[in-house]
């Protein structure tokens, strides 16, 4: 019976690690593993963690000093036992049929990703992601799985994220044990997951298998490092497109997933720099103009139908 090891990276989430767990430890498919790593946390998450794991023996509990997300999860992927490998942010929760689903449909279809619907929701809204257009179930293509990954406006269920996902344990198990040994970019602190992700697809040779069944509860968090006002921090999303850009370019993946990668780049430098003006910093905006107009045509031929978002470009070109 195939194991799935669940990694839940922890830091200050006090108010939200018992639902996540409780999530968990209440699946369909019982032979999981958890895997719990405490960065430091300066309040009681630590401890809850403990409790739960005297409960339930799937639990482990690892406790570290805070050294960031990517550190986390990267000790989750050095000790991990399973076949499968699933990632749960600790504030988020997910339905007691997530792994067995997403399981089923990597074993019925032979391929090395899973995929699921997810919403984004808080105290007040819950928004349950929905595409445009169908999502072939079976994907085959590497291509195909960047080009769903990264055509959000279109494709928005799919997403560049972990969360709602499965993994075959190759791409992480040591290069002495046949894996790829994939891992986190340490030096990235928004972003991480996107670049990881887009590795974890280039070497996806059997494909993905998508389910559009609404499994995962994406939790919003003003206080998350996605909401800072810190531009310095939010450019880190930015050179990890750049590094994705490279990557697809190295693999020679096709243009048209390309085009939207390189549309995505010029979103979040557009962000970076309303940020950079609001805190008045000239060098990163004069920074990222440069880089977008690298990308212009891309951006401009990828929102044909929202005319707002390129004059909203051309005004952060032109009177920033």
């Amino acid at each position: 019976m195939c194991k799935i090891s669940i990694i839940v990276p922890v830091y200050n989430v006090e108010k939200y690690i018992k639902r996540c767990l409780d999530s968990l430890i209440n699946q369909t498919y019982k032979n999981l593993e958890i895997i719990c790593i405490d960065d430091g946390s300066t309040d009681q998450s630590g401890e809850i963690c403990d409790k739960y794991a005297l409960k339930d023996k799937r639990i482990r509990v690892f406790h570290k000093k805070n050294s960031g997300v990517s550190s986390t999860k990267n000790l989750g992927l050095d000790v991990f036992q399973g076949d499968y490998v699933g990632f749960v942010d600790s504030d988020d929760f997910v339905e007691p049929t997530m792994y067995e689903i997403l399981l089923r449909d990597i074993l019925l279809n032979d391929v090395d990703i899973s995929v699921v619907n997810y919403s984004k929701e808080s105290e007040n809204y819950q928004n349950i992601m929905k595409n445009k257009k169908k999502i072939k179930n079976t994907i085959k293509k590497r291509d195909d799985i960047l080009y769903y990954a990264f055509r959000r406006d279109t494709y928005m269920s799919f997403a560049a994220y972990l969360c709602n996902k499965l993994f075959s344990s190759s791409f992480f198990k040591r290069k002495s044990e046949g894996g790829l040994e994939i891992r986190f970019d340490e030096n990235m602190s928004i972003g991480e997951d996107v670049y990881f992700f887009s590795q974890c697809s280039l070497n996806a040779f059997n494909g993905a298998f998508y389910n559009d069944i609404f499994l995962y509860h994406y939790w919003q968090r003003s206080d998350s490092v996605m909401h800072s006002k810190n531009h310095e921090i939010k450019y880190q999303s930015i050179k990890s497109y750049s590094k994705i850009i490279e990557l697809v370019k190295k693999n020679h993946i096709n243009f048209r997933t390309l085009i939207y990668l390189e549309r995505f780049y010029v979103y979040h430098a557009t962000l970076v720099i309303e940020i950079a003006k609001e805190n008045n910093d000239r060098r990163y905006i004069n920074l990222l103009k440069k880089d977008i107009l690298k990308h212009i045509l891309s951006y401009i031929s990828t929102n044909i139908g929202y005319l707002g978002r390129i004059i909203r470009l051309f005004k952060i070109l032109f009177f920033y």
